[in-house]
């Protein structure tokens, strides 16, 4: 019964934390027992476990207090040690019955110890290169498509067949809950069915420097050495999170080029592209930009409608009676632009409020349900975003608008990207300034100033600007 309703709590846990913080540490965990307000949990690993009680700690309690609200408290176990402790009893039972039957007493053979030299071996390189859990609902037939994610679909879709890829490696990139992580479990997940021979890898940047950090430790960097490199498919995830970690930014490039010589297929994921990221050495990120690198592009109103009506189609299997009305999903679809994560976030939590009181989801309804999510959701336009858009309208680089090139190919857009980030957002002229490279508040003045002679002297500038204002508040 604990199990049961630990089960559901985590499909609760999954709204309220990220997509990735779920899959690599709720996930796993396992709900032990609950006794006098305290609830003990198995974790993966002492580390995993410390994580979790640092982080997701209050999070949990509010989950387990709907199975018993006395919970105050959890402890974490390791998963290992608590089944080498049952094993440990079972074999004292064993002893203590065969003793008091007068039968002989049977040696039972000791569980291998990391102190052995080979079985501890083993053991290292098992936890070394122990994948993370992949979420089985992130498939490629959950994956809903649109203009915005198109070419990372197809890309990841030509991945997951198995077959020579001209592209290595392939370096996916977007803003968060835009559908990097669902996309690179979907290639596992593809991957593992069709060639289950494939030693495929998916794990985390963060994850990839703990185990570097505990090889170190060990001192079993050879084991490390050739486990990493002799994989077929090496998947890492938020690669943004190595950069400025010396030692291990360093070790993952050389990993990178044993895989790459050795025709071993690499995909990664960020929050921008390879030579955006801060604190990587430019080698390291020529490197990643060697391959193809695909921008996943915010959400447009047709794709999140998509991505609603699927997820209404999925929940009406089971709850076959759901009455959802009229403009329901259209209006979510227009308010809630942030990110795909708080929009299925707030359509579970719609359909768990109109499930448990019985009622149609109507427009009033949702707004009464939702209301938090709502105000938090209102449209707030970010520099990084017009910058983006700017650039990509004038089809040049981000790097050269926002770098230090005076020629009027950049500085025109530049100029431009100044006067929408004072008109569209509430930053100040200095704060915009350090935005684009470091420039003074003046230089920020004196291009809006510009660009609205401009606006009056130039048509084009004029429609540039319209349109881009519009395709920003969309």
């Amino acid at each position: 019964m604990v199990n049961t309703s630990w089960g559901e709590l985590k499909e609760t846990l999954r709204t309220s934390v990220s997509e990735h913080n779920y899959t690599n540490w709720i996930a796993p965990l396992e709900l032990v027992s609950l006794s006098e307000g305290v609830a003990t949990m198995a974790a993966p690993s002492g580390y995993a476990g410390t994580y979790v009680q640092r982080h997701f700690e209050d999070d949990i309690l509010r989950a387990l207090t709907a199975i018993d609200p006395a919970v105050r408290r959890i402890d974490f176990t390791v998963a290992a040690a608590r089944e080498a402790a049952a094993r440990a009893a079972a074999s004292v039972t064993a002893r203590a019955s065969a003793a008091a039957s007068g039968g002989p007493v049977i040696a039972q053979p000791k569980v291998a110890t990391r102190s052995a030299s080979a079985g501890g071996s083993h053991s290292m390189q098992d936890r070394m290169l122990q994948p993370a859990p992949l979420d089985p609902h992130s498939t490629f037939d959950s994956f809903v498509v649109g203009k915005p994610n198109e070419l990372a679909h197809a890309a990841a879709r030509r991945v997951a067949s198995g077959g020579e890829v001209e592209f290595n490696p392939l370096f996916l990139y977007g803003g968060v809950g835009l559908g990097k992580t669902h996309l690179m479990h979907a290639i596992a997940h593809e991957l593992k069915a069709s060639q289950p021979h494939l030693n495929v890898v998916y794990l985390s940047a963060e994850q990839f420097m703990y185990r570097f950090v505990q090889a170190l430790r060990d001192k079993k960097m050879m084991d490390f050495k050739s486990l990493f490199r002799t994989v077929d498919v090496l998947m890492v995830d938020d690669v943004q999170f190595i950069a400025g970690k010396d030692s291990t930014q360093e070790e993952f490039f050389h990993t990178f080029n044993a895989l790459v010589d050795h025709n071993k297929q690499i995909i990664i994921s960020g929050d921008c592209a390879p030579n955006e990221i801060k604190n990587l050495p430019v080698r390291i990120s020529s490197r990643l930009s060697s391959g193809l690198v695909v921008d996943l592009h915010p959400t447009d109103y047709e794709l999140r409608l998509g991505i609603l009506q699927s997820k209404v189609a999925t929940f009406r299997l089971k709850h076959p009676d759901l009455q959802v009305a009229d403009g329901v999903m259209e209006f979510l679809a227009h308010r809630i632009s942030t990110n795909v994560r708080v929009l299925e976030g707030a359509l579970t939590r719609l359909f768990a409020f109109a499930s448990l009181v019985g009622r149609e989801i109507t427009l009033e309804l949702t707004q009464d349900c939702l209301s938090d999510v709502l105000r938090a959701s209102d449209r707030k336009i970010t520099i990084e975003e017009i910058q983006r858009r700017v650039a990509e309208h004038y089809n040049i680089r981000l790097s050269d608008m926002i770098g230090p090139k005076r020629v009027r190919s950049f500085a025109r857009p530049r100029q431009i990207a100044m006067y929408l980030c004072k008109k569209l957002t509430s930053r100040s002229l200095p704060e915009i300034g350090r935005r684009f490279g470091g420039r003074d508040h003046t230089t920020v003045m004196h291009g809006v100033k510009r660009i609205e002679e401009l606006m009056i002297q130039d048509a084009q500038i004029a429609d540039d600007l319209e349109m881009l204002r519009r395709s920003l508040e969309a």
